[in-house]
């Protein structure tokens, strides 16, 4: 395998972002006509709430992320600005619809849905995650639906709850390589228990696509991304990808590390070594950036075409 040098940083070396990290800000005729018809149904994305910079590269795309389950999360990884508490077991029953509407005035192509973890539900959320899922298909059959879930536990009567609503990609963050999984990660949340979810959803459905993702610049080393790499290919992951961590406040873990260019495009090249199907590394990447490009993927590989601007 290619060795290239990964660079290393002391506190000096943080001072600032570099260039490229620098936030895009959203614009266009069909930015704000889409906002403002969000605005007028109630209706919210991810995409939005985080400030994601890919929002316009995504919404041009026809993909967009909804957050479900509320905003308040019960666990509390030292990576994530998400609100922390007990939601008390409130659920919003309309959300099948307000995803399948946002699907019809967004005119999506892709649709992905995640949410807090909500281990104050009997079923951890994995009732309504399907519930939204099928009301989707059922809607918009030509959509596809990938589900950017919480760990369920890895209790497989919940995974088959989710599954069995026949979502496209099912994917679940490993987030960090095992040394750092705590700190970084809820003690509820664990390397291991991720990996088995993941695995469980391959063996038992098959059909189901798994993706899961890392990020970089929290202490870890070459090595030990290989072995994570190497860990979720043995658990059946088909897509990987790589992201920058970047401290949401001084509250958060601080960033041990900026990766160069030259790097996420290596961790790309050994994924691909590894044997994962589709691959996306970069700064600004996250779990759900453009997800319609693995389906564009497979599409290119059966030889079709599609143009997801229509």
């Amino acid at each position: 395998m290619e060795k290239t040098v990964f660079k290393k940083y002391g506190k000096k070396n943080l001072v600032g972002k570099p260039r490229y990290l620098k936030a895009r800000i959203p614009k266009g005729d069909n930015y704000r006509d889409v906002k403002k018809s969000l605005r007028e149904r109630n209706l919210y994305t991810v995409c939005e709430e985080a400030m994601c910079p890919n929002l316009g590269e995504c919404w041009d795309s026809k993909t967009a992320t909804m957050m479900v389950l509320g905003d308040t999360c019960t666990r509390a990884c030292k990576f994530c600005n998400v609100k922390t508490g007990n939601p008390k077991g409130v659920v919003d029953k309309d959300e099948p619809r307000k995803a399948s509407e946002m699907v019809s005035m967004m005119g999506l192509k892709y649709l992905v849905i995640t949410s807090v973890d909500r281990d104050d539900l009997p079923d951890l959320g994995a009732g309504q995650f399907a519930s939204i899922v099928e009301r989707v298909n059922a809607d918009h059959p030509e959509v596809k639906v990938e589900v950017l879930i919480p760990d369920f536990n890895a209790i497989p009567d919940h995974m088959d709850t989710l599954a069995k609503s026949n979502p496209f990609v099912v994917a679940q963050n490993l987030e960090t390589v095992r040394r750092l999984t705590h700190p970084v990660r809820d003690r509820r949340a664990g390397y291991d228990q991720t990996l088995k979810a993941l695995a469980y959803y391959k063996k038992a459905h098959p059909h189901i696509h798994t993706k899961s993702s890392i990020m970089v610049g929290l202490g870890e080393t070459k090595e030990e991304l290989v072995e994570a790499m190497m860990d979720l290919k043995k658990a059946g992951v088909n897509i990987l990808t790589f992201g920058q961590y970047l401290r949401p406040t001084l509250a958060h873990l601080e960033v041990q590390k900026y990766y160069e260019i030259e790097e996420f495009d290596h961790l790309k090249k050994i994924a691909y070594d590894v044997g994962f199907d589709f691959v996306a590394s970069g700064p600004m990447v996250r779990s759900s950036y453009k997800a319609v490009d693995y389906l564009n993927f497979l599409n290119e590989k059966e030889g079709k075409e599609i143009d997801w601007k229509k």
